[in-house]
């Protein structure tokens, strides 16, 4: 019995695999939108490949990094005997003097780490790269498709592990922020524009971290009985909130750190001098 899905004769039935298998629709055309779908995954592309490009040059610098009191998120903590010393910053030797590249690589890992296994930047790389699927409604080149269930895509699942790393950076980067209230000459009490700088880039980094899918499955995911874990069931409220803003602080907080390290490149080099407030 007709379908009404089955191509005329004249037309070429499209080629196998994938989403035009024999068990699906007979359509010839590629897809049947007619909007500007390709825009999005152009545009997240694009923004992914600008942080990649930069973040690669100033992790791969290794320099003007640091300018009292002020200390690239991309390089806290220094991990190694070759970073600048900082008064009562965090300078972690932990690597000794045979590491002689720049220690930005070591501690780059943990929140790259996150962030590349993260739900939302998974849509996002997917997309903007793989093309899989490009948009909705719109087929994935690729005949095959096996999801995260084989190597390399089933090391996904190892997001809730760099969940734990990036709640250490992120306290870190807290540290970080309490010694900005310092001027060059390391006294308290003072606030710069760089310490505004920072203050929103921490801000936006824990509301990212929190806003984790991981971190609402670890507050109530487990929970059978709400009614008896009144606490948790609020935190599991609060963070569910701010999941549903996940993409928008995924981006917020990736332009943050990257304007946080481009601010202090910008005054440890001597470009630009931090105003001060008080």
């Amino acid at each position: 019995m007709a379908t009404g899905t089955e191509p005329p004769a004249t037309e070429p039935r499209p080629e196998s695999g994938g989403v035009r298998g024999a068990t699906r629709a007979a359509i010839a055309a590629p897809h049947l939108r007619t909007d500007r779908w390709w825009l999005a995954p152009a545009g997240t592309a694009a923004g992914l490949l600008a942080f990649i490009v930069y973040s690669t040059w100033r992790a791969f610098a290794n320099a003007d990094y640091y300018a009292a009191p002020y200390v690239s998120p991309f390089y806290s903590p220094c991990l190694a005997e070759n970073c600048e010393p900082m008064e009562a910053g965090p300078n972690w030797e932990i690597f000794g003097s045979w590491w002689g590249i720049s220690p930005a690589i070591i501690i780059l890992i943990f929140p790259l780490g996150f962030r590349l296994t993260c739900y939302y930047y998974r849509k996002a790389y997917y997309r903007g790269f793989w093309a899989s699927p490009p948009a909705c409604a719109v087929a994935e080149p690729h005949k095959k498709y096996s999801g995260e269930t084989r190597f390399p895509l089933i090391v996904q699942n190892i997001h809730r592990y760099f969940f734990y790393a990036a709640l250490v950076v992120a306290g870190i980067l807290t540290y970080d922020t309490v010694l900005a209230f310092r001027d060059e000459t390391y006294a308290w009490g003072h606030m710069g524009l760089g310490t505004l700088v920072f203050l929103v880039n921490i801000v936006l980094i824990w509301a990212y971290t929190i806003s984790c899918h991981s971190c609402r499955h670890i507050v109530g995911g487990k929970l059978k009985h709400f009614s008896r874990h009144p606490v948790r069931y609020r935190m599991w409220q609060w963070v569910g909130k701010l999941n549903a803003r996940h993409m928008q602080l995924a981006w917020a907080s990736l332009v943050s750190v990257a304007l946080a390290d481009f601010y202090v490149y910008l005054v440890a080099s001597g470009a630009f001098d931090d105003p001060r407030f008080f």
